[in-house]
Parts: C-alpha cells; sequence; structure tokens
C-alpha cells in the first residue's frame, strides 16, 4: 500500500529537503506540495492524504489553524515539521504522531517516518 503523503511548508527549501528524503522511500506517493497553510487546507480536504508534513509556523493561516479548519474530518497522521521547539507540546496536543526540529539529519527523519507510517498502517487496519 502506498502512503499517500503531502508536504506543507512555507520554504521551498525545507520542502525540496522533504521531498529528497521522501523520494527514497518506496512506500510514499508524494501527492502534492502546499506553501500556506489556506492551500493545504483545500489539498487535505480534495486529495485525502494519508500523512501530512506540516510546519508550524506559516503567514496567514498556521499549522494549528490548518488542523482546526479540518476538525470534524478525517484527519491524515501528522508530523510537524518546524524551527522552533516551542510549540512540541501544543503538537502533541492535537495528536501529531511526531515533531520534526529544524534542522533534522536523516536517521531523525527516518525515525519520525517510521513512527508515522505505523500510524497509517494501524488506521487502515481498522
Amino acid at each position: 500500500m502506498k502512503i499517500r503523503t503531502l508536504l506543507v511548508d512555507d520554504e521551498a527549501l525545507a520542502r525540496a529537503r522533504l521531498r529528497q528524503l521522501l523520494e527514497a522511500e518506496s512506500d510514499i506517493d508524494l501527492i502534492g506540495e502546499c506553501a500556506d497553510g489556506r492551500e493545504a487546507v483545500a489539498m487535505v480536504q480534495k486529495a485525502l492524504p494519508d500523512l501530512v508534513f506540516l510546519d508550524v509556523q506559516m503567514p496567514e493561516l498556521d499549522g494549528f489553524g490548518v488542523l482546526e479548519a479540518l476538525s470534524g474530518q478525517p484527519m491524515p497522521v501528522i508530523v510537524f515539521v518546524t524551527a522552533h521547539d516551542k510549540f512540541a507540546l501544543r503538537a502533541f496536543e492535537v495528536h501529531a504522531v511526531d515533531y520534526l526540529l529544524k534542522p533534522f539529519d536523516r536517521e531523525r527523519f527516518q525515525a519520525a517516518l517510521r513512527h508515522a507510517l505505523e500510524q497509517v498502517r494501524n488506521r487502515a487496519a481498522g
């Protein structure tokens, strides 16, 4: 089963780094990238990804605002990606499965991805 994955980050370099890491993963289907929160809400509603790598700080609508806008709908597995550790507690309060602190290395990314994929598969299994 290919895991439908969406990248959301207002920084092009951050999206490129995530894309590079995900392209090496055979069970990932990268279905899109968004540069802001409003675009992310629309894409999640339309494309129904299994997994979203979501930046916390973005102009207009931040990562938490994206989750609020999607409340009441089927929620993808969320991995927050940010340069600020001050949001970690809040991220877990909204049930993010992991919190990648920029800059992160391949090993840390792999750990977050394994955890997220396990969550996606558990949901699919019922």
